[in-house]
């Protein structure tokens, strides 16, 4: 594994954990009235510390996309997952709550997982497959699922609906990164008009927002601890798929590296988990009625 594409994929996760944190703080105090609309972004772009967690967000991005552009999917999609461990840490420092058990334990299983995903898998480029058929069969299955979850978040917003959405902003996330590999391989390959005459980047780009849109949606109706670790589990198993599925990424299929990467992404997801529900995160206020203010902060 390059030192460089491990530096590059954890400092974005760095970036992602914080500005995460930030878009909550903000988020949760936006009107109801606007859940699942554009107009969430237009209220929330008002705030000063919404504006900084973006800022922290799409500079995780650019680092995760450099990443992307010198590494395979699989092995930067795991990096990228402990975010976790840094929006835990910011928490932490708001909240004044101890690791514990819960949070120690949380902390061993997604390093742990991580590690053995990537020890066990051996990610490694390969030839990417060029069958469209098989592109648009795995792209299509991830937007329709998140559209089904999304579907469904929709008719249960302040119970399970925060869930659904940050699982389905997860899975466009996910596509979103398999993509940006692709659009800076057609760079490096023909340039920028090789770049603005496909279709990737404007998926690149219409993906980013209506994630985003998902994304202060769950963060506005429910605590971090609810809609954080969907997201942050979803994401890189997404983009595992992709990579594997039509990027060309390899990994060992023998039956010991099969069992350990299932028992590294089994372990990555529990520690999510334990991490995501640690009292560290913020609890956010409860959410029952419509409110117009949002006062910038």
């Amino acid at each position: 594994m390059s030192v460089l594409v491990l530096i590059l994929a954890v400092g974005a996760a760095c970036c992602l954990g914080f500005g995460f944190v930030l878009q909550q703080n903000a988020a949760r105090q936006a009107p109801l009235s606007d859940f699942l609309s554009p107009r969430l972004l237009l209220d929330l772009v008002k705030v000063p510390r919404w504006l900084g967690g973006i800022g922290l967000m799409v500079a995780g991005m650019v680092l995760g996309a450099i990443a992307l552009g010198q590494g395979e999917v699989s092995l930067v999609e795991p990096l990228l997952a402990t975010n976790l461990l840094f929006a835990l840490a910011l928490s932490r420092k708001q909240s004044k709550q101890p690791l514990g058990r819960q949070g120690w334990a949380g902390l061993a299983l997604l390093a742990g997982g991580v590690s053995a995903f990537i020890v066990a898998g051996e990610p490694r480029g390969g030839t990417a497959v060029t069958d469209p058929f098989r592109h648009w069969l795995i792209i299509g299955a991830m937007i329709g699922l998140a559209l089904l979850l999304t579907t469904y978040a929709k008719r249960s917003r302040l119970s399970s609906g925060p869930v659904l959405l940050a699982l389905a902003a997860g899975l466009l996330y996910g596509v979103q990164d398999a993509l940006t590999r692709v659009s800076g391989q057609r760079f490096s390959a023909g340039g920028l008009a090789e770049l603005l005459t496909s279709w990737q980047p404007y998926a690149v780009l219409a993906l980013g927002v209506t994630g985003l849109v998902l994304v202060q949606s769950a963060f506005e109706t429910a605590p971090l601890r609810m809609s954080l670790p969907a997201l942050t589990a979803a994401q890189p198993l997404a983009g595992i798929v992709c990579g594997v599925g039509f990027l060309g990424d390899r990994l060992r299929t023998d039956t010991v590296a099969l069992t350990w990467e299932a028992l590294g992404l089994a372990a990555v997801v529990a520690g999510i988990v334990l991490l995501g529900m640690h009292p560290a995160m913020p609890c956010g206020a409860t959410r029952t009625e419509p409110t117009r203010d949002l006062q910038p902060s």
